[in-house]
């Protein structure tokens, strides 16, 4: 592990590592999860799913169901607002349909009815009661396939969107763009050397290991609270009150921990159900997804088709680059993560002359949702793949190649943005400087591959709320879901500015009542804009109680200053007093400080990452070992080092295993046939070898402490680079993912003329 610190500013807290405020609950299991929520009445809800991937429901007779003993309630989508509606919008019957199924099913798994009873165990007999008549319809689950004009329709009344204007199209493509800047075509034919391939990727799943889970409870005077593992308390409340057409003043959502989201635990499933059913019956209602049911029914990442053609001059220079996106929306449309692979996939670059194109497809499979900088894993897997390409062609060491035409300040974003501040030389250097890429790899069928990967990070809204105690410890309160240790990052923010230890804040993630509006945890925005909310409040802490020392010492608060936790009079050198010493006085000048401040700031600025990857290929079964793997990026300011390493190594861990493994395999019907883990094959510490870590710190001069998202970055790399890898180790190009034993050998066997 290495941190290389680019600026001189030194902090008390940030920048170090003391041990997260949630760890004793989480290792010892006294935190309470989705599925340790218990209430006195509660009964336990089970889903019908439709068998098939596309069909159109012609009933659904719930009788049987209802007359099983202990069953005490049955919903389908005709309990749903939406249902009572003539033509309503797309975007609308979507966000309900994707809930309960309306008019058809439109995966294998789409939710058909909802059951609650007595035990869990009669619920599920009674969702096998339910009767369910279906016409068959031709599934499409490949992109190319469902842009064919003889494609089954999906969505009847869907036309396609291009360039922001409505047709009269009607296909499976929901939407298609264009990116572009300069003179493309004429770039390509001024340029020495042009490489142009084509790549297919599959879906892949999250693999979190806690399901989707929900309880609810819709009280008789109409309010309804759910209980939920959720990465955004706010936005479920919101999406529920859109499906549910209940004002949110009426809704109240408590985020229970979380084991695991990556973006898969932002949208609503079983909680409009869970609320539903809770409503007929007046009690609570508790719901979890099996595992299969998480794989056939939550929102996986696209699959996509991917086309890079790019261009450079004999001494190394690229001068055009040209890439077509086809991404999977999954069964609704604009569902697609397209838009961010387009922002994404030529941003390692600074570029003159580039184009992208994309296209957003609906597809018989579960809606697409995000995974971890979604949509940038899979144009990188294809543009990285090109750069190394061109490298050779132009007889450069690829990462020569990438610093000669690294973006840098000032560069410009196909889509139009340009860039301020950001360390992509910088952390392209570390990689270059580093003792893995200054080693030496032998032996047959080795190979190193480089890959470099971008995100640009959000900001948007955060709230938090602090109270000094009279001891001198402060009370925290912010509305950001932990899931990677966010509640020290976001406490040590606030401990910076009050000159106390980070174990003097108590944090605890509010509900949707005890907090302000607060944006989910995602897009690496956690530890900068909530940090940032905990920043300003501190702010308004340090404030009030400069203004009660004043008030002790009677001197004028501008003369009085708070630095390392002591409030000093700038010309009494006597006059000083600790935090501690001034919370015990709160009672006495005035009673209670609290402060609580929403902010939604810009300036978020994105970061870059390049990946060193050695494996070793075994010819003879395709099997592909990872020898030594190394994560260079930029996080601005590392707030806590500890957990910026383990984001860094848990995406490129998650990479790796969509490069080389994970799949939704499917079927001719539409069926996945590897709905678990014994089948879905993930990568265990069994796997791989130590994930080593260089921190660049770039600041970001966007945020106080310079800080930049480091939870998206680390998976954009790791597919293309451990593909160039392969390359260097076996010669072979691969243009499919997994890169699995399988898709090896038969490469090999193409190359060799098996």
């Amino acid at each position: 592990m290495a941190n290389i610190v680019l600026s001189n500013t030194n902090y008390n807290v940030v920048g170090t590592r003391p041990i997260r405020h949630d760890g004793a609950d989480k290792v010892t299991g006294r935190a309470k999860y989705g599925a340790d929520f218990e209430m006195s009445g509660m009964l336990f809800g089970k889903v019908l799913r439709s068998p098939h991937a596309h069909a159109r429901i012609k009933s659904i007779d719930t009788s049987a169901a209802e007359a099983l003993p202990g069953v005490r309630a049955v919903v389908t989508g005709a309990d749903l607002p939406i249902a009572a509606k003539d033509n309503p919008p797309l975007s609308a019957r979507a966000a309900s349909d994707n809930v309960l199924a309306g008019a058809k099913a439109l995966f294998r798994g789409h939710p058909i009815a909802g059951v609650a009873a007595d035990s869990a165990h009669v619920a599920e007999e009674a969702a096998g009661l339910i009767k369910v008549e279906y016409e068959v319809l031709s599934a499409s689950t490949n992109v190319l396939d469902a842009m064919k004009d003889d494609a089954e329709l999906l969505h009847e009344d869907m036309t396609t969107t291009e360039f922001g204007e409505e047709t009269d199209k009607r296909s499976n493509v929901s939407n298609r763009f264009v990116h572009e800047q300069g003179d493309v075509e004429k770039a390509f034919a001024e340029a020495d050397y042009v490489v142009e391939r084509e790549f297919d990727t599959r879906t892949v799943h999250q693999g979190y290991i806690e399901p989707q889970n929900a309880s609810a409870l819709w009280n008789a005077d109409g309010h309804l609270t759910v209980w939920t593992s959720t990465q955004g308390a706010f936005v479920a409340r919101d999406a529920l009150a859109g499906v549910l057409e209940v004002p949110v003043s009426q809704i109240k959502v408590v985020p229970m921990e979380i084991g695991g989201g990556f973006g898969g635990k932002i949208p609503i499933y079983l909680e409009p159900i869970a609320a539903l059913l809770s409503k007929k019956t007046g009690r609570p209602v508790k719901m979890q997804m099996s595992r299969t049911e998480t794989f056939e029914a939550t929102g996986p990442t696209a699959g996509a088709h991917v086309k890079v053609k790019m261009g450079a001059k004999k001494d190394g220079t690229l001068v055009a680059a040209d890439a077509v996106l086809i991404y999977e929306a999954g069964a609704f449309p604009g569902s697609s993560p397209v838009s961010a692979g387009a922002q994404c996939v030529f941003a390692p670059y600074d570029l003159e002359n580039q184009r992208v194109e994309g296209y957003d497809v609906v597809t018989n499979k579960p809606r697409s949702f995000a995974y971890r900088a979604p949509g940038a894993p899979i144009s990188a897997f294809g543009g990285e793949q090109v750069v190394d390409e061109l490298a050779a062609k132009c007889g450069m060491d690829p990462l020569e190649f990438r610093l000669k035409n690294a973006s840098k300040e000032g560069s410009r974003r196909v889509d139009g943005p340009q860039f301020r501040v950001i360390g992509n030389i910088e952390t392209l250097e570390a990689a270059r400087d580093s003792d893995h890429y200054k080693s030496e790899l032998s032996g047959p069928n080795r190979g190193r591959g480089i890959a470099s990967g971008y995100w640009m990070n959000i900001g948007l809204a955060s709230s938090a709320s602090i109270s000094v105690n009279a001891d001198g410890t402060i009370g925290l309160v912010e509305g950001s879901t932990d899931i990677g240790g966010s509640r020290a990052s976001i406490a040590m923010q606030a401990a910076e500015v009050l000159g106390i230890p980070a174990e003097d804040v108590r944090p605890q993630v509010g509900d949707t009542d005890s907090v302000g509006y607060t944006f989910l945890t995602g897009g690496s925005r956690t530890t900068f804009a909530t940090g940032w909310a905990a920043y300003e409040c501190a702010q308004e802490i340090k404030t009030k109680m400069i203004n009660r020392a004043g008030q002790i010492w009677e001197k004028d608060p501008s003369e009085i200053d708070l630095a390392d936790g002591i409030f000093k009079h700038n010309s009494d050198e006597d006059l000083q007093m600790s935090f501690k010493e001034l919370a015990a006085q709160l009672g006495r000048t005035g009673g209670p400080i609290s402060a609580q401040v929403s902010v939604s700031p810009g300036g978020e600025g994105g970061a870059f990452g390049t990946h060193l990857v050695d494996v070793e290929v075994d010819p003879d079964t395709g099997k592909v070992d990872v020898l030594r793997y190394t994560v260079v990026q930029d996080a601005g300011k590392a707030i806590h080092p500890s957990y910026v390493e383990g984001q860094m190594q848990g995406g490129a861990v998650q990479g790796i295993g969509w490069a080389l493994n994970e799949e939704y395999f499917m079927n001719d019907s539409g069926d996945m046939v590897n709905s678990s883990f014994l089948d879905y094959r993930m990568p265990t510490s069994l796997d791989l070898p130590m994930i080593d870590t260089i921190i660049v710190e770039k600041a970001n001069p966007g945020h106080p402490y310079g800080v930049r998202g480091v939870g998206e970055v680390p998976i954009v790399p790791p597919m293309a680079a451990v593909a160039n890898a392969i390359h260097d180790a076996i010669g072979v190009r691969m243009e499919q993912l997994p890169m699995s034993p399988g898709a090896i050998l038969e490469e090999l066997w193409e190359k060799n003329g098996d």
